[in-house]
């Protein structure tokens, strides 16, 4: 919980910063509170669409609480958000998430 208080305090200095609510999303992942996590990386991704590590890890989640097409429809909008930022990595990192849930 102390993290999870810093990020907040934080947060208040500076509300929009997507870098501190991400991290503040995945302090709730880790403490299993996905609806909280789950605004945030919504709340991220419809401000800030190009902060393209937020929607493998809201697309896990999503698969962790059974909406597995929701999930596949933030991979895709995260693989168009990485292509454009050129990031091969997240790319390769979201069409595998994509595949592996098409697949499975």
């Amino acid at each position: 919980m102390e993290r999870i208080d810093k990020l907040k305090t934080f947060l208040q200095a500076s509300p929009d910063d997507p870098f501190l609510k991400h991290a503040l999303a995945l302090e709730y992942v880790k403490l299993g509170d996905e609806n909280a996590a789950r605004k945030l990386f919504e709340e991220i991704l419809t401000r800030n669409p190009g902060y393209v590590g937020s929607y493998y890890h809201l697309g896990k989640l999503l698969e962790r609480v059974g909406e597995p097409n929701e999930a596949l429809g933030w991979y895709e909008k995260g693989m168009a958000a990485a292509r454009a930022a050129g990031d091969r990595h997240a790319l390769g990192e979201l069409q595998g998430a994509y595949d592996d849930l098409e697949e499975g």
